[in-house]
């Protein structure tokens, strides 16, 4: 697809920041209407009842999957172009912190895509949360908490000769395990009688995604400047989005920038028309220290694994990163272990 229309009328960035803003409003409708939800997947999980978050949640992550590697099969991408396969990456930083995310999702009752969709509806536990959790990020990428995160990233760090599991499996492996993935989700939705708007929305989650990695490799291939190869991720983006309205007079355009506000945006109109929009506030039963143990986890956790549940796990999963996939294992297992730890009461899955 040509994008000369869109680079004509706007900058690169712009373009970028444009079409960031319409993936991420794309996102924010299904995730809200969907419910999708890592935390709430993975607690279905451990507790022995894989259910309707399960199936959407695979419902995302094998259409993420299947799309993506066919993007790779077609040519659009190129895994020289993507950063999580041409870049060194850290098994200790996917291991530490993807346990580490694991566990604050679950002290906090989301993950990092999950409190921004709620904050847009009014979510007030989930506005404070994300805003912790964007700013320990902030402090982990280039603050105070940095130097730790170096530290325990350089711990065990593996070249793109073995982060790119495409170099190491079957041809055609990728598209195999999606529609398997999708085969699963399937089974697993009639099997719960899933509504069709789940379903669809669910998939449409993880549509999103593959559109990320196709819009900005397009839009890469026919630009100027140089324009990065990424598609949906949170904790970066939006830790680049909070500095860019509190600490620059001049706002740097670019894909994350715009993705932030429109998930938000998305979110906020698919709550409102729903009718699902209401205040909610902390009480004794979400008391404010869990969830700040839980941001603060999930802030260094996700700078540390490379992402968060849909960076690192989705988006990083779909292209087929090593260290995404050692990641997203370990946020499940995390996640599994606080859960046993800290609630006890089965099916404790909402928000």
């Amino acid at each position: 697809m040509d994008l000369s229309w869109l680079t004509e009328n706007f900058s690169d960035a712009g373009s970028a920041t444009i079409g960031g803003g319409a993936i991420g409003f794309l996102f924010g409708i299904a995730a809200q209407r969907s419910r999708f939800c890592l935390r709430s997947a993975t607690i279905e999980f451990w507790h022995g009842l894989p259910g309707p978050k399960t199936a959407v949640w695979l419902l995302a992550f094998g259409a993420a999957l299947l799309g993506v590697q066919l993007l790779f099969s077609t040519g659009i991408l190129d895994s020289a172009s993507v950063r999580q396969l041409s870049t060194t990456g850290s098994l200790s930083g996917a291991m530490i912190g993807g346990l580490m995310f694991g566990s604050g999702m679950v002290l906090a009752r989301g993950c990092a895509s999950r409190l921004l969709v709620l904050s847009a509806t009014g979510n007030l536990r989930a506005l404070i949360t994300g805003l912790i959790l964007t700013v320990v990020a902030q402090a982990s990428l280039r603050g105070v908490l940095s130097p730790a995160r170096l530290k325990l990233a350089s711990l065990w760090l593996v070249g793109p000769e073995a982060r790119n599991l495409m170099d190491h499996v079957p041809h055609n492996a990728g598209l195999a395990a999606g529609l398997v993935t999708l085969a699963l989700a399937a089974a697993l939705a009639m099997h719960h009688k899933l509504p069709m708007q789940l379903i669809a929305t669910g998939l449409t989650v993880g549509l999103a995604v593959t559109a990320g990695w196709w819009f900005t490799a397009t839009l890469a291939s026919q630009s100027f400047d140089i324009v990065p190869v990424q598609s949906v991720s949170f904790t970066g983006p939006s830790a680049d989005t909070l500095m860019a309205v509190v600490n620059q007079p001049n706002v740097s355009l670019g894909f994350g920038l715009g993705l932030v506000p429109g998930v938000f945006a998305g979110s906020f109109i698919a709550s409102v028309v729903a009718g699902d929009f209401h205040i909610q506030t902390f009480d004794e039963h979400a008391p404010m220290p869990r969830y700040i143990a839980g941001a603060c986890l999930m802030g260094f956790g996700s700078m540390l694994a490379g992402g968060c549940a849909v960076g690192a796990g989705m988006t990083g999963g779909a292209v087929l990163a090593l260290t995404a996939w050692v990641a997203l294992v370990c946020m499940w297992l995390g996640a599994g272990v606080t859960d046993l730890l800290a609630d006890r009461k089965p099916h404790r899955l909402a928000m």
